[in-house]
């Protein structure tokens, strides 16, 4: 009997030390395997340290996203797409783009430090081909619709304008209201403010590429009429101008000219203020002047 207490007595003491054992390891932190590994020395013999990662506060920020000013900046050249509209748009004898709108851009793209380039596009295509860069701008006569205004950066308007039924000129006493057209064919530029206000009128419309050739589509009698605008009809039809066996007659509306960007370019607000300022000076007044637009000027302010 007393062997056997001693025996459960010695039992008792070996399971009480390896339950202390086994408390005392647990609360010590498991070493891991970067921490058995030793640091490697620095070339002075010291232990280096290793730095710490670095988080995402401290990491560098992405790069600004290009803007479309930079991205002109970056070519050096504003390109404007254009088409053959005299007095805005046009070719001189020497085949360089001359006119208001091409003068004005020129100057423009020079308060820059830009050079510029004219590019003669599909009127019917203009946003598509502003949004696939084709060319940074529309600077040709356009007519601040809807449309426009929601599809791109405009400038403020800077030209006055309508829409003008042009006819033969013999046959100009017959056709002085909007009723007496109703039963004539119409030639109009593809995508103009011409078309569009021929079309709410339901005359009866065939689309050409440019103004140019709706003026054409009348004299060769292909086309009873044209519209067109009245800023180009002044210039071009009439006495002493290659149409002058034509006339203008009705007024369909009144509307502004300004220019279109694509969406957010600060290049809208740039021409802004080069336009405040030449207006100021007189530059624009003198280049409105040559081309025999200043009475449709704009005052900007």
């Amino acid at each position: 009997m007393k062997k056997i207490s001693k025996l459960l007595a010695l039992v008792l003491a070996v399971l009480l030390c390896v339950a202390c054992a086994a408390c005392s390891s647990g609360n010590q932190p498991a070493a891991s395997p970067a921490s058995l590994t030793p640091l490697p020395p620095s070339p002075s013999g010291e232990i280096e340290t290793p730095a710490p990662a670095e988080s995402p506060e401290t990491s560098p920020s992405a790069p600004a996203e290009e803007t479309d000013l930079d991205y002109v900046m970056g070519k050096g050249t504003l390109v404007v797409g254009i088409t053959d509209f005299e007095p805005m748009d046009y070719k001189d004898a020497s085949g360089e783009w001359i006119g208001f709108d091409a003068d004005v851009a020129r100057a423009f793209a020079e308060s820059l430090g830009l050079d510029v380039e004219f590019v003669e596009i599909d009127w019917d295509n203009k946003i598509l081909e502003l949004n696939g860069k084709t060319v940074d701008c529309i600077w040709n006569g356009m007519t601040l619709t809807d449309e426009v205004k929601n599809s791109m950066e405009c400038s403020n308007a800077y030209c006055n304008n309508a829409q003008v039924v042009i006819v033969p000129k013999d046959v100009a006493d017959q056709y002085q209201t909007i009723e007496s057209l109703k039963d004539l064919s119409f030639a109009v530029e593809a995508g103009s403010a011409g078309e569009a206000e021929a079309t709410a009128l339901g005359l009866n419309c065939t689309p050409v590429k440019a103004q140019a050739d709706a003026l054409m589509e009348v004299a060769s009698k292909t086309s009873d009429a044209a519209v067109i605008d009245s800023l180009m009809a002044a210039a071009m039809v009439g006495e002493g101008t290659g149409y002058a066996d034509l006339t203008y007659t009705v007024g369909l509306n009144s509307e502004e000219y300004g220019v279109g960007f694509r969406q957010g370019s600060e290049l809208a607000g740039k021409l802004n203020e080069y336009l405040k300022d030449a207006y100021a000076d007189g530059s624009l007044l003198e280049i409105a002047e040559t081309y025999g637009v200043q009475a449709a000027l704009i005052e900007q302010k």
